[in-house]
């Protein structure tokens, strides 16, 4: 599904203390977002193009972001969205969440504009290192629900908790951005996904 930009009018050329919009903000984004589902490669993509397509002025971009690595990295930041909260009272069901909230509409769509992003990702360390930094909280949740599940013993002992995030966490991402296989179906995906990990994780 591809979201749609509405074109936000350069209504920011603002006084002295008058705080930026946060619908422009969204916008130009959004943008980026846009420009990489059309097929454009993050280093085709320019500036003026996504001033363009948010409808607003270069040097309204300028203001927020000194240059277009930073404005990707800002996108990177936006695509994770908030974390999920857990119930923490099942391990089974707290992955589930995770692993949910990693294949909804949003985040699947998102997939596509982060397959478009690799390339940058493969050769730029800064984006690596902030890409690897937004994502670190949703590792760290997931560490935390599988630590909970050794000590209440649903889980073994000598479980590799590093081994399990790749475990579950790489199938969804080569799904959400690859289709990697097409024969696995999209419904209770995260279900399937969790319950297959955990017949060789349970103690």
């Amino acid at each position: 599904m591809t979201l749609s930009v509405d074109v936000v009018p350069d209504q920011d050329r603002k006084g002295p203390g008058r705080p930026r919009s946060a619908r422009v903000d969204e916008a130009i984004v959004e943008a980026v977002f846009e420009l990489l589902r059309s097929g454009q490669s993050a280093d085709a993509i320019s500036i003026e193009a996504v001033a363009a397509k948010a409808g607003v002025g270069k040097a309204t971009i300028y203001r927020r972001w000194p240059n277009k690595e930073a404005l990707l990295i800002d996108a990177v930041t936006a695509m994770k969205g908030p974390l999920p909260e857990l119930a923490g009272e099942s391990v089974r069901d707290d992955l589930v969440t995770l692993i949910a909230a990693m294949r909804n509409k949003r985040m699947t769509d998102y997939g596509k504009v982060t397959a478009c992003l690799m390339p940058e990702l493969y050769r730029n360390p800064e984006m690596t290192r902030v890409h690897q930094a937004v994502s670190e909280p949703r590792r760290e949740m997931m560490r935390t629900v599988l630590r909970r599940g050794i000590e209440t013993g649903e889980l073994r002992a000598d479980l590799d908790i590093e081994m399990m995030l790749l475990a579950l966490s790489g199938p969804t991402l080569a799904q959400n951005m690859l289709r990697w296989n097409p024969n696995v179906p999209d419904e209770h995906f995260a279900e399937n996904l969790v319950d297959f990990v955990l017949r060789g994780a349970r103690a």
